[in-house]
């Protein structure tokens, strides 16, 4: 009875110990990365933003930022607010429970949710209609504005995206197990952010494989705020209930009317590009496939210069996103790197392009 004793109390000072460095890690996080923008409120949820003001002729519509999963605002401002203001209005925010914002009370928990919170975001800052940019989970929410709140939508430019149902439907075990409601948010509070922390830049050399990671890019697009317990959880639901979404969604994507341009690299190891960026060309009927090969999962930060090309080409300016993706391709044809990385195969080679 003894030695069962000793065993409890053990597990129960290891427990607190993990709780204690889940609590100081989060808060050098923090610390280490403060909000950049500005807080508004919207059904309860305090939404983190950056608005960047367009110039008094804007040479481009507006344009609206949607991130992807395990990110925040700063993914997609760091790479391409450069090489956009001054010509356009833009909006950067982290999506709900990711970065500085909060989940809200019960909402938010799904793209459709989070579609509707950045229709009034838009709408809390004057943006009537925008030109929505949406990188990996951040394209799911893309089609949901495109579908549930068209007036919004000028057009729509997928990059990597995460849309379209997938064999299985499995995500990793860590989401699986973080996202269940008692156990889960456990997990998150004790074993997250430390093992999180140790993983980082082998997991961010695998998303940006083959690929070379930019120069501080971990630092500079403050990825670890999504290791801390309640933004880790946030993103487990977000990823675990992708699945779901696109099973239910998908189907109705032949709605969506705005025009659209996917942009998807032939080895990205994060998502099937044959399957979700193939099938929202596919799928949506006015829309052009950029299959832009050796190019991995971040064209954001790879290839900025073709997402620009293709804000573009839908505010209706005389761009050829064919010879710019050739243009990519010859720039990146010889990285080879994360080499212990998984390459996702090809599911059906019908779906492919060549």
């Amino acid at each position: 009875m003894n030695l069962l004793y000793a065993a409890a109390a053990f597990l129960l000072a290891l427990l607190l110990i993990m709780v204690g460095v889940t609590r100081v890690g989060s808060w050098l996080v923090e610390r280490r990365n403060p909000p950049v923008g500005s807080f508004v409120d919207i059904d309860g949820a305090r939404i983190h933003y950056v608005h960047v003001p367009g110039p008094e002729k804007p040479d481009l519509p507006p344009i609206v930022f949607i991130h992807g999963a395990s990110a925040n605002l700063n993914d997609q401002m760091v790479p391409l607010r450069p090489l956009l203001e001054g010509r356009a209005e833009m909006l950067f925010f982290d999506r709900p429970g990711h970065g500085w914002s909060s989940r809200g009370s019960g909402n938010n928990e799904n793209p459709s949710a989070q579609a509707d919170t950045i229709a009034k975001l838009m709408d809390r800052l004057g943006i009537k209609q925008a030109i929505i940019v949406g990188h990996s989970f951040g394209g799911a929410a893309t089609t949901a504005l495109g579908l549930e709140h068209p007036d919004k939508v000028r057009g729509l430019v997928f990059l990597s995206a995460a849309t379209h149902p997938w064999p299985g439907g499995a995500t990793s075990w860590y989401y699986s197990l973080t996202s269940v409601p008692v156990i889960g948010r456990l997990f998150a509070e004790t074993v997250t952010t430390p093992a999180g922390l140790m993983q980082l830049n082998g997991a961010t050399t695998c998303v940006f494989a083959p690929n070379k990671v930019p120069d501080d890019y971990v630092k500079r697009a403050s990825i670890p705020l999504v290791l801390r317990p309640s933004a880790f959880r946030a993103n487990a639901i977000d990823v675990e209930g992708l699945y779901r979404y696109a099973l239910a969604t998908a189907p109705r994507y032949r709605e969506i009317k705005a025009p659209t341009v996917v942009i998807s690299g032939d080895r990205d190891t994060v998502v099937y590009e044959e399957i979700h960026s193939v099938g929202l060309a596919r799928d949506i009927p006015n829309s052009e496939l950029v299959w832009v090969h050796n190019l991995g999962h971040k064209p954001d930060w790879i290839a900025p210069d073709l997402v620009v090309a293709a804000i573009e080409k839908l505010a209706g300016k005389p761009v050829d996103l064919q010879a710019t993706a050739r243009a990519v391709e010859a720039r990146i044809a010889g990285d080879a790197y994360g080499a212990g990385c998984i390459d996702e195969t090809v599911m059906d080679g019908e779906l492919a392009p060549e």
